[in-house]
């Protein structure tokens, strides 16, 4: 066979794996370095061939069998597979954002260990949440909304149309203004504790000027700040329920 020829065999799958790989490249779980990169690519490709069975074949052009003009829709396939994934990453960094406030009130900011997900270094109390969270978005069917989030993708923006910037950049901004509020709303507890905490030691800084207010409030900061996430870490399931539920809502507008 000429080369045009495989071309146009492998090209529609080509295309497919590009958006399912860019998508699960950036995604939270399916990019930690502690899973074995086989592993990673196994679930591309049974996704990939998943989808490439439900998909309808594209319609391409003689043209766009050129090695050249394929290689370009491969990119332009990955680029929107990364776009979708930095869109659910954006709602993954919800809980980690959230805690951090609290953590960092709480003088744990320099206090870190290895987050498999990044290979970085932070804080122990984020990266309980952040396995509970992940666990949490598992058990109330998350994953079930990653794999239609690549679905809907493809009823938005078809294999070999190029998806229009404006379009992914406001998705990009919409889901980064929700990671806020919603970490806003996570770390709401926290921080109103914290706030409480301020007061009641400036009250007592001017009542008693002699006491060490600096060193009387890691104590009782440490305190708090665990008995806060405690509280916060038993709203989880429906913190995260809530955070499916918009998610969903959101690949339906796609």
């Amino acid at each position: 066979m000429m080369n045009a020829e495989w071309i146009a065999i492998l090209l529609p799958f080509l295309l497919v794996l590009a958006r399912v790989s860019g998508f699960f490249a950036v995604l939270p779980l399916f990019s930690w370095e502690m899973l074995p990169m086989r592993i990673r690519a196994a679930i591309a490709l049974l996704i990939t061939i998943f989808f490439a069975f439900i998909i309808p074949a594209p319609a391409l052009a003689s043209e766009q069998f050129h090695w050249l003009a394929a290689s370009l829709l491969v990119m332009r396939e990955a680029l929107c597979g990364v776009a979708l994934g930095l869109i659910a990453r954006l709602i993954f960094s919800t809980v980690q954002q959230g805690i951090a406030m609290g953590t960092q009130q709480m003088g744990f900011a320099d206090a870190g260990i290895i987050d498999p997900d990044s290979g970085e270094s932070d804080q122990a109390v984020v990266m309980i949440f952040q396995m509970l969270f992940a666990v949490l978005f598992l058990g109330v069917g998350g994953h079930h909304l990653l794999l239609l989030a690549i679905g809907q993708s493809y009823r938005a923006f078809p294999i070999g149309q190029t998806p229009e910037p404006a379009v992914l950049a406001e998705s990009l901004v919409t889901a980064g203004a929700m990671m806020l509020v919603f970490a806003l709303k996570l770390a709401a507890p926290l921080l109103a504790g914290f706030l409480l905490l301020s007061v009641i030691l400036g009250v007592i800084a001017r009542v008693m000027p002699e006491m060490n207010i600096l060193m009387a409030s890691f104590p009782l900061r440490v305190g708090l700040g665990i008995f806060l996430s405690i509280l916060v870490l038993r709203t989880l399931g429906a913190f995260t329920a809530e955070l499916a539920d918009w998610l969903n809502e959101f690949l339906a507008m796609l």
